[in-house]
């Protein structure tokens, strides 16, 4: 199983306090089953923060009009707003909200060129909070695609989440399900596409980031 290099120092921080720690309730109470019990509760715990930081090798098989799922998850949000960050104008959002359990590697719903990249501070609402898109912390990433213009991604902390990684800078140029950063422990991605859009999923709907085709957008 692949890893995100995210996890690298999580992993082997978690493996050296686990291993310390056993070696104490080892060394100190000489309970057989006390011990057994400890042992296993502790692979369990280390083997779903390895879990957690998987990033499986992705396909992406999209038509230069179409938009793939920038995470896992469960699509949560699909409707025109009024997106004042960057574009000023109307837009169709698709929200896909992850949980603690889905991939949390945010990889590029299209190739292009970087033109927008910012973080914002914020709070520590839930995910599926209405708000959390304009409250919480949150980074902001706008993708010029020569074929359909620029699309925007948003990053969103969620209550358990408590660190954003964004490898996004201005003038970038990247490719399509290609690794954008990572979202540590439960959180929610906007995407922002122009109005002329054809949404290829419907609340509810599982997606799978770099694979998934969300979006086509109808070029004139």
């Amino acid at each position: 199983m692949q890893l995100h290099k995210e996890g690298y120092r999580i992993i082997a921080w978690s493996f050296l306090v686990i291993l310390i720690i056993n070696y104490f309730i080892h060394t100190h109470y000489s309970i057989f089953w006390l011990n057994s019990v400890f042992s296993i509760i502790s692979l369990i715990v280390f083997m779903l923060i390895v879990y957690f930081f998987r990033f499986p090798s992705r396909s992406v098989q999209a038509a230069p009009n179409e938009v793939v799922a920038p995470v896992d998850g469960k699509v949560v949000v699909i409707e025109e707003v009024f997106e004042p960050e960057f574009f000023k104008d109307k837009r169709l959002q698709i929200s896909i909200f992850m949980s603690p359990l889905n991939v949390h590697a945010t990889r590029y719903p299209v190739s292009g060129k970087v033109i927008y990249s910012k973080y914002y501070k914020g709070k520590h609402l839930v995910a599926w909070h209405p708000k959390s898109s304009e409250l919480n912390e949150r980074t902001t990433i706008v993708v010029d695609n020569p074929v359909i213009g620029p699309v925007m991604f948003r990053q969103i902390a969620g209550a358990v989440a408590r660190r954003i990684e964004n490898y996004s800078k201005v003038g970038d140029m990247v490719e399509q399900g290609a690794d954008a950063g990572f979202i540590k422990f439960g959180s929610r991605v906007d995407i922002f596409l122009p109005l002329n859009t054809e949404p290829e999923v419907v609340i509810g709907d599982k997606t799978r980031g770099g694979e998934t085709i969300i979006a086509e957008v109808v070029l004139n």
